[in-house]
């Protein structure tokens, strides 16, 4: 029978193939938080004072980052707010969203829901019921950032953290590459800060853990999350590309960590060779940034009215 690597705990929960490590369960939770403050400490992510937004769905992405970010609070370096998104998919978010109201009320931090219905008068139901829609991701994705960036200016927060994991991270650079849009994979990386004061800089804790130890990790914390997968994300490109790097993950478990900080290592290259488009415009319906005269937000608000 396999010893943990650290301890020598012979109840093994996870046999790491990149590295060899085998870990207990002790060992493995405390290796995933010490991962995630060294990723915080090396891309200088959180100050001390900040004000935090996190992006709290009730997935295990999500729940993670704001269990282990409560440490930093409970030292009094920074605060905490979570929001929750209800989209609007019937028989799916609900369940997510009650999930992320305990987990805030158990951490006695501040919460709010914000719903598409509330904020645009339709749901994510009623766009895909429409046979002209651009697909969910496209919608989901852009009315998204617009409630968690209008709600983060509202709270006075001064950074916004996603649950974003080595998966994503992957995967919007592949995603990015291939359709040769050289301004998204500028933008990628553990901050992102936008020239407009209008935008909140987002931060992603996360983004060197595999999916599938995060994953692991909430089983092994007895975390309540929801695991249950968007329906509409089957349909997506993101969906396709996920499904390439898995099956490629299999014989080369370590292609994913040498992507991302290949990566990591092109995006300086990228950014010398590169200036990035950015027009200082306003939407003249919303007043939000826009290199339009409408926002995405308003352009398909618009398309979806007619």
């Amino acid at each position: 029978m396999n010893k943990c690597s650290k301890c020598g705990n012979h109840q093994v929960i996870i046999h790491r193939k990149q590295s060899g490590q085998y870990l207990c369960n002790d060992c493995f939770i405390e290796d995933i938080q010490k991962k995630v403050f060294k990723t915080i400490r090396k891309e200088k992510l959180i100050e001390k004072g900040d004000k935090i937004l996190v992006a709290l769905s009730g997935g295990k992405d999500s729940v993670t980052v704001l269990d282990i970010l409560y440490d930093y609070y409970e030292r009094n370096i920074i605060d905490l707010v979570a929001v929750t998104i209800d989209e609007g998919i019937d028989g799916y978010r609900n369940d997510g969203v009650e999930i992320a109201k305990r987990f805030a009320k158990d951490l006695g931090i501040e919460h709010k829901v914000v719903s598409f219905k509330d904020s645009y008068k339709i749901t994510l139901d009623e766009i895909m019921s429409n046979p002209k829609h651009r697909g969910s991701c496209t919608y989901c994705g852009v009315f998204r950032r617009d409630i968690i960036n209008k709600t983060a200016r509202e709270i006075g927060a001064t950074k916004i953290v996603t649950g974003h994991n080595l998966d994503d991270e992957v995967q919007a650079i592949l995603m990015n590459y291939l359709e040769g849009n050289i301004n998204n994979l500028q933008s990628l990386g553990a901050m992102t800060k936008s020239k407009s004061p209008l935008f909140t800089p987002k931060i992603k804790p996360l983004r060197e853990i595999p999916e599938k130890e995060i994953g692991l990790y909430v089983i092994a914390k007895n975390l309540e999350v929801h695991f249950a997968g968007c329906p509409y994300a089957s349909e997506s490109f993101r969906g396709e590309i996920s499904q390439i790097m898995k099956n490629l993950s299999i014989n080369h478990p370590t292609i994913m960590y040498s992507t991302l900080k290949g990566f990591d290592k092109i995006k300086i290259a990228i950014n010398k060779e590169y200036k990035r488009e950015y027009n200082h415009n306003n939407c003249i319906k919303c007043g939000e940034p826009s290199s339009n005269e409408l926002c995405r937000v308003c352009t398909f608000l618009e398309e979806l009215k007619q």
